[in-house]
This record gives structure tokens, sequence and C-alpha cells, in this order.
């Protein structure tokens, strides 16, 4: 048993999100996207950004070995007047088994799975992050009538959920699906 702790924790330590599709709000013009770019492009761990003025939308790349803060990336697109309507990690998984309300850490993040079906993530997976800011509050208050765990409702560790094996970067869980 100690051997394959010791296999999962440095996939753990080298996991790493690969890329984005971010989809921002509020933009009404070139100029609005122009910002949210410039914004974006300001975080450590982002290597290129492609935008597309067509559907607000922003593909991100990140930089390897580059620890991503989501959180970040909201905190951006907010920065420069506008909001999150939609993010899509690309996440590299390596024959990791999912559930309806399990939780992961994943590069330093706890990752709590919602609204999925039992199966193995293996190759890069898109994963949406549902929580609020991440998403519009419509969609936000009808994953909260699904989803009832504490966790959801403020995005922290609770003491009803979130009991995850090694480290993590901070008390954030992020609620993602598939």
């Amino acid at each position: 048993m100690g051997f394959l702790s010791i296999i999962f924790f440095m996939h753990v330590a080298h996991a790493q999100f690969v890329k984005a599709s971010l989809q921002a709000s509020g933009l009404t013009c070139s100029m609005c996207s122009k910002a949210t770019q410039e914004a974006l492009a300001t975080l450590p761990f982002v290597q290129s950004i492609v935008p597309d003025l067509n559907t607000n939308t922003f593909a991100l790349t990140f930089k390897k070995e580059v620890p991503v803060s989501i959180d970040a990336l909201r905190k951006k697109v907010e920065d420069a007047g506008f909001s999150v309507a939609k993010l899509v990690l690309t996440a590299d998984f390596n024959h990791v088994k999912i559930t309806n309300d399990v939780h992961i850490n994943y590069a330093g993040n706890i990752l709590h799975f919602v609204n999925v079906r039992e199966q193995i993530l293996n190759g890069d997976q898109h994963i949406t992050v549902i929580d609020k800011g991440f998403i519009p509050e419509k969609q936000f208050k009808k994953y909260g009538a699904v989803e009832k765990m504490d966790c959801y409702k403020t995005g922290k560790i609770t003491g009803t959920c979130c009991k995850v094996e090694g480290k993590v970067n901070s008390d954030r869980v992020y609620h993602v699906t598939i």
C-alpha cells in the first residue's frame, strides 16, 4: 500500500492543467476583448492566449511546471470589468476514478465532481468549473438545487465534505463537472 501511495502522490505533484477555454460575458467590442486578453496575459502561468471575438472566448495554453490558479483567472477577467460565463479546463488524468460528489486532489487543488457518472479518467479531459463566479447565476442556482453539500455554497472545505489525501494549496474547493 505504501508503494502505491507514493506513485499516487508523485502523479499529483506533477499533475497540471494544460489549457482552458474561458468565455467572458459583458464584452461589447474588440477593445473589451483586448482589455480582457491583456489582463489574462499578466498571469505567470499563461503561455499563450487566442481570442475569438465572435464568441467572447479565450483559448489559454498554460506553461508547463507552473501552477495554475483557477481563481486568478476569474479575478483577472473581473478586474478588466467583465465576468466569467464559462471556464472549461483541460486536465491530464492518469487512471483517476470519479463518482458523483467525489473529491480529488489535482495539482494541489481540491476538485469536487458534481452530476457525473462513475468513470475512470485517462488522458486529457475537459472539466467545467461550476462555482459561483464561473457560470451565470441562474446555472449556479440550478446546480445548487441538486448539490446539497455546504461546500458548493461557500467554495470552502467544510467538515461535512471535502476529505482528500495529499497536500492542497488552500481551503478552496472547486466544483466541476464533465
